[in-house]
């Protein structure tokens, strides 16, 4: 499925993005790891292997990014799968008191990270007719939560970045879907949780799903099987799901 394939994950220096690299290295792939951390980045590529190669970008920046994906292509040919997952959380704050520019900064990332992702790999799927671009949303798109106002309106904007590639460029072979993973024990998590605010601060941690699970889940969405999901979401929460794509109940 995505053997000698080559795989772009942004944010991949933790968390969902890191566990999308070993999976898809595991399965064959060659990856790019994107991050603002070098040392993070660059400890998880010689982990892996020459299967994978280390690009330092901030995907906020659209030149920055769309040279490291270049560099990249050079490197180990075009881009088969784009993975949108960079993202951040903060600033957790109500909107009279959130910081506008560390509230915008957060737009920059989780929303147009997405965008700048998007235009650096459509040109050259569109010409060669195929590719998958994958993007990790959230439940957050949906449902507004207390202080995670930068956050919902990011998420729910990635979601329409994601119809809207659909829309223009489904019909020349290029996949585009959307993961909604649920709660995952990663690092947003602790944050979420040392804020104290909303009700997701308070669930337990033994709730959160292993990172391993949306990783093993944006794999499958790689095949034929997840074609019935073009330009819309794969919700992880929902049991039948996790059976098709093996995943414990």
């Amino acid at each position: 499925m995505v053997k000698d394939a080559h795989v772009v994950i942004t944010g991949a220096s933790r968390g969902i993005g890191a566990a999308a690299a070993r999976t898809f290295a595991e399965a064959g792939a060659r990856v790019t790891l994107i991050a603002r951390s070098r040392a993070a980045i660059a400890e998880l590529a010689a982990e892996i292997g020459p299967r994978a190669r280390a690009a330092v970008a901030d995907v906020a920046d659209a030149r920055a990014l769309g040279a490291a994906i270049g560099a990249a292509e050079g490197a180990f040919g075009p881009v088969a799968v784009l993975i949108n997952n960079a993202g951040v959380i903060e600033p957790i704050a109500r909107m009279t008191e959130a910081d506008p520019e560390a509230w915008g900064r957060a737009i920059d990332i989780t929303l147009k990270g997405v965008f700048h992702g998007m235009r650096a790999v459509l040109p050259g799927m569109i010409a060669r007719g195929r590719g998958t671009i994958l993007t990790v949303g959230s439940g957050a798109a949906h449902d507004p939560r207390e202080g995670w106002s930068s956050y919902c309106a990011a998420k729910a904007g990635a979601f329409m970045l994601t119809r809207a590639a659909h829309l223009e460029a489904g019909a020349a072979g290029v996949r585009v879907l959307s993961l909604l993973p649920g709660t995952v024990a990663t690092e947003m998590q602790r944050a979420i949780r040392a804020s104290g605010m909303n009700p997701i601060s308070q669930l337990d941690w033994s709730v959160h799903v292993p990172p391993e699970w949306p990783a093993r889940a944006l794999l499958w969405m790689c095949g034929p099987e997840a074609d019935e999901f073009r330009g819309a979401e794969v919700v992880l929460r929902d049991g039948a799901i996790r059976a098709r794509i093996g995943l414990s109940a």
